[in-house]
């Protein structure tokens, strides 16, 4: 009916309470038939252990498309490959290739790792030598923090495409004009693959700001004004942010998006929240 696929991005818990919610949410969102669900690096591959944990898990008992993310930052060549031999070997044929923060964290100065892949582009390249993996990578709508402007944002990517990549993901903005004008330089520069938006569902607006911050998304003033004063209301931003987010994947939807990649935060509720303001049910998708 609604016509629309997601995916859905989780990271690993660090607490056993966070380990329950991960695995509810994952039962609760796996209802939409995701087309792939991922599980994230921390800063500096901090999380890589748990990552993999949590990959190996997914492949093993559910009935989902589980993609690994690796990264380059503070790891060699060897480790980094390792990681994606382990990848291959649990049956996980997805993984999401990214160059990754710096180990002391997005916008610190990034420095490759001597005996390391420098680049996302590099790893895609040691990852197609490894296994056949459907790859998706990373892209940035208002130019990532290194970027001096679109052009040198659009020529990474195409290095990414030329590598191997299979698709690129974007990180979370709010308004579409943005999304578009970025497809429009990408398509101009002859990248012909998938490039699907990500949604943020962040309902805190503190740690939405900082996150914005920090990987340059600009949050538009009437955003900011709707949360003021929401610091200790969670049920009412909750309210608001699936809201909010509808909307946003509704104006997307209507010039012709399909496909979207939800960044959880381990919360099914936001997510099922939101699918079922697109007219998104899970018994439809399930069937």
């Amino acid at each position: 009916m609604s016509g629309i696929r997601f995916s859905f991005e989780f990271f690993p818990p660090k607490t056993a309470e966070m380990e329950e919610r991960l695995w509810d949410s994952v039962e609760r969102l796996s209802g939409l038939n995701p087309v792939f669900v991922s599980v994230t690096y921390g800063a500096g591959g901090s999380t890589r252990e748990r990552t993999l944990g949590v990959i190996e898990k997914l492949a093993k008992t559910k009935n989902l498309q589980p993609a690994g993310h690796i990264t380059c930052v503070n790891a060699s060549r060897d480790e980094v490959d390792d990681v994606l031999k382990r990848y291959w070997a649990a049956g996980v044929r997805r993984i999401v290739a990214l160059r990754g923060d710096a180990p002391d964290g997005a916008g610190a100065p990034y420095t490759p790792h001597p005996d390391g892949y420098r680049y996302a582009s590099d790893l895609i390249e040691g990852a197609r030598k490894i296994g056949n993996f459907d790859i998706s990578v990373g892209c940035y709508p208002e130019i990532h923090p290194d970027a001096t402007d679109i052009n040198a944002e659009i020529e990474n990517l195409k290095r990414k495409f030329d590598a191997g990549a299979t698709r690129a993901i974007t990180q979370f903005f709010f308004e579409p004009e943005y999304y578009f004008r970025f497809v429009e330089a990408a398509r101009s520069a002859g990248i012909t693959q998938p490039i699907v938006p990500g949604v943020m569902l962040q309902s805190n607006f503190k740690g939405l700001a900082r996150m914005a911050k920090l990987c340059n998304a600009e949050i538009p003033q009437r955003i900011a004004d709707i949360y003021e004063g929401l610091d200790d209301d969670v049920a009412t931003r909750d309210m608001i942010t699936a809201q909010l987010v509808a909307e946003l994947c509704n104006k997307l939807r209507d010039q012709g998006v399909r496909d979207f990649h939800f960044y959880t935060m381990n919360r099914a509720n936001l997510s099922l929240a939101t699918c079922r303001l697109l007219g998104v049910k899970q018994a439809e998708r399930a069937a």
